[in-house]
């Protein structure tokens, strides 16, 4: 199928054929004629004519994925790696919002998290003048 294949099925979709006594009358087709199709009818399933398309993944579970990450990394960056862990967190969870995630809970919350990693670079930078903890006095 290429791609004015597709846009062609998606505009040209025909309206379902009125199918009762009044539609008959108006039309003069018999019963028989409007209740079923002609015994050769095909789709181009069955006729082998479209190429098999991988199975579609549902389409929220790429953004609950991203939400996940995106608090997960948010986490881990304010112990380490906060100058990386931390934009990587505000972008995937800006990502999960944008792709309509089912947890926008948890996408709001690695958003957070990312921006309090970059807080919490600011005052060690400034406080220290380095980008890591110092634990020890």
């Amino acid at each position: 199928m290429t791609l004015t294949d597709f846009a062609r099925r998606t505009t040209e979709t025909p309206a379902a054929p009125a199918t009762g006594p009044r539609a008959r009358a108006a039309t003069g087709a018999s019963a028989a004629e409007t209740a079923a199709p002609a015994p050769d009818a095909r789709t181009e399933t069955e006729t082998g004519t479209e190429p098999d398309t991988p199975a579609a993944r549902p389409a929220g579970r790429e953004a609950d994925g991203l939400a996940v990450a995106s608090f997960v990394l948010g986490l881990v960056g304010l112990l380490v790696f906060n100058l990386v862990l931390g934009p990587m967190a505000i972008v995937m969870a800006l990502l999960a919002l944008v792709r309509r995630t089912r947890r926008p809970a948890r996408a709001y919350l690695g958003l957070a998290l990312g921006v309090a990693d970059l807080v919490v670079l600011a005052v060690l930078v400034t406080a220290n003048g380095t980008v890591a903890w110092n634990l020890g006095g």
